[in-house]
């Protein structure tokens, strides 16, 4: 680094975007669903897990909750 940057007396401060950063977590997925975002990904050319997110964002968006009927639970 050259001399007339010194960044020694430089004081630090918060990341005023901190918030709006995305945050690493660990999910369990089917391999037919990541199977799915991966072939889509090499169809679009955007990364597998940048599409995952974007799905959920919009979901999120639309308020589109997911059908947790599987069958007739209702045995006579």
């Amino acid at each position: 680094m050259k001399k007339e940057y010194d960044l020694s007396k430089m004081k630090s401060r918060k990341n005023p975007y901190a918030k709006q950063l995305k945050r690493q977590v660990t999910i369990r997925m089917g391999d037919d669903v990541i199977s799915y975002f991966k072939e889509l990904s090499e169809d679009t050319g955007i990364p597998y897990q940048t599409l995952i997110n974007l799905y959920l964002r919009d979901c999120v968006a639309n308020n589109r909750k997911p059908d947790l009927s599987w069958g007739d639970t209702s045995a006579a």
